[in-house]
């Protein structure tokens, strides 16, 4: 094709036809999992190298603190939050939590645990307002919200509206009445 009189524009190679674009076969599993199928991998292969590698997860928040995980802790932590989800907060495969964090070590956590365990993630910014959070659990049947102590008392105030939540997991240094604590429950 001419874009112009004196420069000429293709499309790359392998998208010029489309025809054989559909002639490929590829392997797709029945199932795949990204927690198992690729963090899990890379976790393995980290393992085999036994030498430094790049991180998985580097976090630095506006204070400069900042987290490293490598693969192989990425695997092992979300495990362990994949184990909460499942036992003290009751969720199965299919189940929906809703989760209004900022963007903080946890949130990615719970994003990987979710995959594991077959969870339906619906993330929330921390704009939400009480009305908004109510309509998100009620429209997603919820059973579980997960939030921080800033959001807390919106969620206690509409709370009561949704039949399907069952469980309140909050991400804080403190406790809160009937509230479960992520930090001592992983």
């Amino acid at each position: 094709r001419r874009f112009h009189q004196h420069h000429k524009t293709s499309a790359p190679l392998n998208f010029s036809d489309y025809e054989a674009i559909g002639r490929c076969k590829q392997e797709v599993p029945e199932y795949f999992n990204f927690a198992s199928d690729v963090l899990d991998k890379w976790s393995q292969t980290e393992k085999e190298r036994k030498g430094p590698s790049n991180p998985a997860l580097w976090w630095i928040n506006g204070k400069g603190d900042e987290i490293k995980w490598s693969f192989e802790e990425l695997g092992f932590l979300s495990q362990k939050v994949a184990n909460v989800l499942s036992g003290p907060c009751s969720l199965q495969r299919g189940d929906r939590v809703l989760v209004i964090l900022p963007r903080i070590p946890e949130w990615w956590l719970l994003n990987v645990a979710c995959m594991r365990t077959g969870v339906i993630i619906i993330p929330g910014t921390t704009q939400l307002t009480a009305q908004d959070i109510c309509y998100r659990l009620l429209a997603s049947k919820a059973k579980c919200i997960i939030t921080t102590d800033v959001l807390a008392p919106a969620v206690d105030s509409v709370a009561s509206r949704s039949q399907f939540l069952k469980t309140k997991l909050i991400i804080s240094e403190s406790s809160r009445a009937g509230w479960l604590n992520f930090s001592d429950l992983l």
